[in-house]
């Protein structure tokens, strides 16, 4: 494939619901443009975007994945993004570094729950887009519903380019509202397309739609616009060239149709890539931060600009390493060079350049401004880190991901895994910015966060394939601690006598609440040597020891205050043990003396959901015993602010979207402890002591 300057590129990702086929869209254009010889099927397992075995179980698409095609002279680099929730993070990815978009709706379902969160993407990251409506060939599908749909959902100005011909499963191919010309397809062939006359049923609607598409194509210039409204008649090019600079302005949503099952259809959305979507040259300059003095530092999207790039997103195989997947800016990066990696203050050694079409890779000795590559074994570089020319640094702003929302504990099958399941994890969070792990201290506990239930099924059976080790899921242990409401007293006394040296240890200890999050404090009030000198720091240590253990239900004591106030010796039995035991003697009765409680940490919850919704998910919050704070309207959502304790949380991305039938979004983070109400306290505290029993 023949490397390209930035004004013959179009970086393109493909965005929808789960389900509307854009991995079936992507197949046939790579067929269409000479890439493939046959058209794989998402339901054989054998398209080039769907390479990972995962993928190909279930059927869907899950990695963001790369597949170039030359079309008319110009290079697209096509990047089909997942459908389903729990991969969001990869269509962030692949927005981030696309100045076009085609969003592909089914032409049965419309705008579905993910469409809408996919176009809120694309508004955010100001790309140019076009809405291809697939499936044009099932029962029930109707272009023009769903472009209604479409522009009420987006409120934006949706156009159709063209009026289908056939309906249903006569569907055969489309009338070009610019060129007012129909096209009748052939599937089975790359160039299968013929010119035929328009069908006399569909004259009137054609003369009416396309003034629709003048009138938006002459409202982009003034020129044009002058020219339209003097009642002259536009040409071919003058409409393409205005309909392209209200694209690129985003001004005007163009809609295509397809089947690209059939493969009818598709040439078009080709055509319309690069005739309509932005070059990497029609782009402004992009901003970033000079490392040292902060800066703001651009870069145009020009051959001569000195070397830059972003990693949008990391590869880990346990064969090749990590593989680097980026988007050059600026200038010219070779093979067998050094670049300067500005987050990681590194310099990075570029072996050979690699185009990505799927898994295959293709070496490149070069890669230009605006166009994607990737390169294998970066040491120090991860997903959203910049790679520059050294005497030219720059920091371009990081890929924004949502943060993890579901969370299991994962605990290994056969003993001895630990270490494999920690290096794996670790080598899968790289690959995946939307996953965490976690070693919580408390609980003992690995635990591993995501998008989803599915998205963490994925990461386990990848753990599995890849680094060979298996775990079982749980949900995690709340790290529950334990403190007292009022102060207490006790005596603790360890005398032990078996002949020669015995032991003796006696302490009296006074137990008081503190501030919560003050933690633990010691003080020493003995006087008249009634403890000796040397075995306070063991008294301290057997208090400290028993806090850590707990006392009512195993989980750590905090906000005490535990004061050493009298105690007596033995001259040849004491010790630091025997002292250690009488302190932790003592503190056990004191604290079971002192109103004794748990605490459980609760969270901090926002929830953004649209309003008529948001009843349902208040009332799903107070049932989880959630406060609200307080509502505030965001667009055409509303946002719930509310404290929530976290062993209510666990599963709550999954209630969530069953709530709001996925049109919800939620983040969370800790915000304090507090008391578990007496009833669940009990309830804890007895399955803490059946479990010590058992275990």
């Amino acid at each position: 494939m023949a490397v390209r300057s930035p004004d013959d590129i179009r970086n393109v990702c493909l965005i929808s619901h789960s389900g509307a086929g854009k991995t079936s869209l992507v197949e046939a254009m790579l067929f269409d443009a000479g890439i493939s010889e046959r058209m794989g099927r998402v339901d054989d397992g054998n398209t080039t975007t769907d390479y990972d075995p995962e993928e190909q179980r279930r059927k869907i698409s899950i990695n963001l994945a790369l597949a170039p095609c030359e079309w008319r002279g110009v290079k697209i680099n096509l990047l089909d993004a997942p459908g389903y929730f729990d991969f969001v993070g990869e269509v962030r990815a692949g927005l981030r570094v696309s100045e076009g978009a085609l969003l592909v709706l089914d032409a049965v379902g419309g705008v579905e729950v993910g469409t809408e969160l996919v176009w809120s993407y694309a508004r955010e990251y100001q790309t140019a887009v076009l809405l291809v409506v697939n499936k044009m060939d099932r029962e029930n599908a109707d272009f023009l519903r769903a472009v209604e749909a479409a522009r009420e959902a987006f409120e934006a100005r949706v156009i159709p380019l063209q009026i289908p011909i056939g309906k249903e499963e006569s569907f055969r191919g489309v009338v070009d509202l610019v060129a007012r010309k129909a096209y009748v397809f052939d599937g089975r062939a790359a160039a299968g397309f013929g010119e035929e006359e328009i069908p006399a049923e569909l004259l009137p609607q054609v003369e009416e739609w396309r003034e629709s598409v003048v009138e938006a194509a002459a409202e982009a210039d003034d020129v044009l616009l002058e020219k339209y409204l003097e009642g002259e008649e536009l040409s071919e090019e003058e409409i393409w060239a205005g309909l392209r600079r209200a694209v690129i302005e985003r001004k005007v949503i163009p809609a295509l149709c397809c089947s690209a099952l059939s493969n009818i259809g598709v040439q078009p959305v080709l055509d319309a890539c690069c005739r309509l979507l932005p070059a990497p040259s029609d782009a402004p300059p992009v901003e970033g931060r000079h490392p040292e003095n902060e800066e703001t530092v651009s870069r145009k999207p020009a051959l001569e600009e000195p070397f830059s790039a972003l990693v949008f997103k990391t590869v880990a195989d346990p064969y090749v390493g990590r593989l680097s997947l980026f988007r050059v800016y600026s200038g010219v990066i070779r093979s067998d060079t050094h670049v300067y990696n500005p987050n990681k203050k590194r310099s990075e050694r570029i072996g050979q350049l690699f185009i990505m079409r799927g898994k295959h890779q293709e070496p490149v000795a070069e890669l230009r401004a605006g166009d994607l590559g990737a390169v294998a074994k970066l040491q120090e570089t991860s997903t959203g880190d910049t790679l520059c020319d050294q005497a030219h640094p720059v920091v371009y702003p990081a890929i924004t991901f949502p943060a993890p929302v579901f969370s299991v504990a994962v605990e290994p099958k056969s003993k001895g895994d630990e270490e494999k399941i920690s290096s794996g994890l670790a080598r899968l969070m790289e690959e995946d910015p939307t996953f965490r792990v976690e070693k919580n201290r408390q609980t003992l506990q690995t635990v591993i966060s995501g998008m989803g239930e599915m998205h963490l099924d994925v990461i386990t059976e990848r753990l599995r394939r890849k680094f060979g080790v298996e775990v079982n899921l749980k949900t995690p242990k709340v790290p529950y601690k334990e403190t007292i409401k009022s102060a207490a007293e006790a005596e603790g006394k360890h005398k032990k006598q078996t002949g020669g040296r015995g032991q003796y240890g006696h302490v009296f200890l006074r137990l008081e609440p503190l501030e919560p999050g003050k933690g633990f404090e010691f003080v020493d009030k003995i006087f008249g040597g009634a403890v000796p000198k040397q075995y306070i720091p063991a008294v301290e240590k057997g208090v400290r020891e028993t806090m850590q253990e707990g006392v009512l239900a195993g989980y750590p004591v905090t906000d005490v205050m535990v004061t050493l106030y009298d105690g007596s010796y033995h001259p040849v039995d004491s010790s630091e043990l025997a002292f250690k035991i009488a302190a932790s003697l003592a503190f056990k009765k004191a604290f079971m003396d002192a109103q004794p409680t748990l605490l459980e940490p609760v969270m901090r919850v926002e929830v953004l959901v649209p309003e008529r919704f948001m009843g349902d998910v208040i009332g799903d919050l107070n049932r989880k015993r959630g406060r609200i704070l307080g509502m505030e309207p965001r667009g055409r959502s509303q946002v719930v602010r509310a404290l929530v304790p976290l062993a209510e949380m666990f599963r709550y991305a999954i209630d969530l979207r069953s709530i709001t039938q996925g049109r919800a979004t939620y983040s969370m983070e800790f915000s304090h402890y507090e008391e578990v109400p007496a009833n669940i306290a009990a309830e804890i505290i007895e399955k803490a002591r059946k479990e010590k029993e058992e275990g």
